[in-house]
């Protein structure tokens, strides 16, 4: 008897195990008649001492393009491409106010010296202000983090108490490029479970260019977990009133230069917009 109920419970265990990580598990494929390899991506990050992948997808056409699918389905931690959904989760709940939010500079030495200063909610998004964002982290706390990120449909990310002010850059989450790629493109269609208000300041922070050809939105990311960096470049353009959505990972090769690592994951993803004419 008692055999059979420990084999009994054994089971719901497993079971509940098998449950739970199938809840967790939100991969995305993109179907094969809606997917396009791109030699001429593979060719352009070949030549830049880099490896990984450029995820493009043009809404209207509804087709995905990249030199490496298997790469673009890959889970990597969000680095700070997470400040777009901390900066939404952020805004819903009040712990960032508004657009005129400023955060204080505590006075402190920072890795980066434009942290080095009182910031505006639009600088500290630009800058990748890591402590800026720590604080934002800590003002939603666990349950609504969590609760947030399972409304919008984010990754796969594991917050807890111990890990609230760094999930995003160590640890075990995780969010693909087609994953990025979907939560923008959602973001975009005003799918996302967030106010007009939000959704106005959002679009304002991360415009980073605005030309007559296109105007450009995006956040990059950078993560360094135990000596391996992994280097994330995410956002959409509009050229001509058409929506091209992107989500570029690379990770660099032996000997590089960090400033050049972090300025080819915009140069890269340019030229690849232009190698599909989208760009001139």
């Amino acid at each position: 008897m008692k055999i059979t109920l420990m084999v009994m419970l054994l089971i719901l265990c497993f079971s509940c195990k098998e449950k739970k990580e199938s809840l967790n598990d939100k991969t995305i494929i993109v179907p094969v008649s809606n997917k396009i390899y791109e030699e001429e991506f593979q060719v352009i990050i070949d030549s830049s001492d880099v490896k990984g992948a450029i995820l493009i997808y043009d809404l209207k056409k509804d087709m995905y393009y990249s030199n490496d699918f298997d790469w673009a389905n890959h889970g990597n931690l969000p680095a700070s491409t997470f400040k777009i959904a901390n900066s939404i989760i952020g805004l819903e709940i009040g712990v960032i106010e508004s657009e005129t939010t400023v955060f204080k500079w505590d006075g402190k030495k920072k890795w980066l010296k434009n942290w080095e200063q009182d910031l505006v909610l639009k600088n500290a998004f630009q800058f990748s202000c890591v402590p800026c964002y720590q604080e934002v982290a800590r003002g939603i706390g666990v349950k609504r983090m969590n609760d947030y990120v399972e409304k919008l449909n984010y990754g796969n990310l594991n917050i807890d108490s111990t890990n609230i002010d760094n999930f995003w850059l160590a640890g075990k989450s995780r969010i693909s490029q087609v994953q990025q790629i979907d939560f923008l493109k959602r973001l975009y269609t005003l799918e996302l479970p967030i106010s007009k208000r939000t959704d106005k300041i959002m679009r304002n922070i991360m415009l980073m260019e605005e030309i007559d050809q296109y105007k450009l939105y995006g956040k990059s990311g950078l993560s360094n977990d135990e000596g391996n960096y992994n280097g994330w470049f995410v956002g959409f353009i509009e050229v001509k009133n058409n929506p091209y959505f992107f989500a570029t990972n690379l990770e660099p090769k032996q000997g590089f230069i960090i400033d050049s690592f972090i300025k080819k994951r915009l140069d890269l993803t340019l030229t690849a917009f232009t190698r599909l004419n989208i760009l001139n």
